[in-house]
């Protein structure tokens, strides 16, 4: 058992770990095996994202005052908790496909970005493009109009070459 200053100790932790992130997603895990268990955490860490099983008393003291005070009345039965201080889309594709092999997973809450979320909405942030995927297709956006103009004004002065070249040609033909 522990002490009431080993508690205040882990409420501590937790909540320095709880302040530095804004994204975070609530799971059951009732009935998971440690085999499971383990290979959800090796999934997680996998994709850089923390992960903590967290005694309910103690969790809802750690995230008040935290971005995820919002999942505060979610603390019940086994909890975890999973977040990530960048990425709340590839911490939702993660435990989402995790819970679809795993049917004794489900979620509980979500935070995004200080923002509670529905259960419903996970599954939706899970089919977005991370994070990475977007700023590749910005930057292929943007690349792709200065290529356009680059692969037009190349066209230009190629045409200008080959009037100019078929002129020449006619004048000798002529002379």
């Amino acid at each position: 058992m522990k002490t009431r200053e080993q508690k205040k100790q882990d409420i501590d932790i937790l909540r320095k770990e709880f302040t530095g992130t804004g994204n975070a997603l609530m799971i059951s895990f009732e009935g998971l095996t440690v085999e499971k268990d383990w290979q959800l955490r090796k999934a997680l860490r996998d994709a850089q994202l923390n992960y903590r099983v967290v005694k309910n008393t103690l969790g809802r003291l750690a995230v008040e005052g935290t971005p995820l005070e919002p999942m505060k009345g979610h603390f019940s039965g086994m909890t975890g908790v999973a977040y990530s201080a960048n990425d709340p889309v590839g911490l939702a594709k993660v435990l989402t496909a995790f819970a679809k092999e795993n049917a004794q997973v489900t979620f509980k809450a979500g935070v995004v970005e200080g923002r509670a979320i529905s259960v419903n909405d996970i599954e939706a942030l899970s089919k977005m493009p991370s994070k990475e995927e977007l700023i590749s297709k910005l930057m292929f956006l943007v690349n792709s109009g200065a290529q356009r103009l680059a692969v037009a004004l190349n066209g230009v002065s190629r045409n200008l070459a080959v009037v100019v070249s078929e002129i020449a040609k006619q004048k000798g033909a002529e002379a």
